[in-house]
């Protein structure tokens, strides 16, 4: 898998401050993305152990809430197949930092369904989600007053809830506002 950057304090994906992790490689091609050149899965740098060794560090200090994960698309199965192990140690080193990840995959019909994204590391690396904003971007729904996300279509998701209840559980804000 390929990265195109590392943000490491970043306020606009995710609450508080986070590290956002932006993979390579994206087969849904939405009209006017706003990170087109990630699309391409050989875009940037390979994510190797250095890389991973980066990331822990950049998330160690105590002022940062998490790690966000977005394109690209994340859940593209080779990208799944290298983030699932990068997850796991996230999560045993930090317990108390949430992950959240941005997909144009929809959460109950596509990730938990049947579908082209779904392979063996979907049902573990959803486990090590909290936050999933899903849905593909689109600009006819494209609204700048929405908070974490770009159009109304796409969902900001309580994983672990949603999980746990079988439904689909909307992720309720710090502030109280989507």
């Amino acid at each position: 898998m390929n990265y195109g950057e590392i943000k490491n304090f970043d306020i606009a994906n995710g609450e508080g401050v986070r590290v956002s992790l932006f993979v390579s490689g994206c087969t849904h091609h939405c009209k006017n993305c706003f990170n087109k050149e990630t699309w391409d899965f050989s875009f940037g740098k390979p994510f190797t152990a250095e890389t991973e060794a980066l990331l822990l560090k950049e998330l160690a200090p105590d002022y940062i809430n998490g790690l966000s994960l977005l394109g690209g698309e994340p859940f593209e199965p080779q990208n799944q197949a290298a983030l699932l192990p990068f997850l796991r140690r996230v999560k045993a080193q930090f317990p108390q930092k949430t992950i959240w990840c941005y997909t144009g995959y929809l959460f109950d019909t596509e990730l938990l369904a049947d579908s082209r994204a779904r392979c063996a590391e979907t049902d573990e690396m959803l486990s090590l989600i909290d936050v999933l904003v899903d849905g593909e971007f689109v600009q006819a729904l494209y609204n700048i007053s929405l908070q974490f996300r770009g159009s109304s279509n796409q969902r900001i998701i309580d994983v672990p809830k949603s999980l746990a209840s079988g439904t689909v559980v909307p992720y309720v804000p710090m502030s109280g506002r989507i």
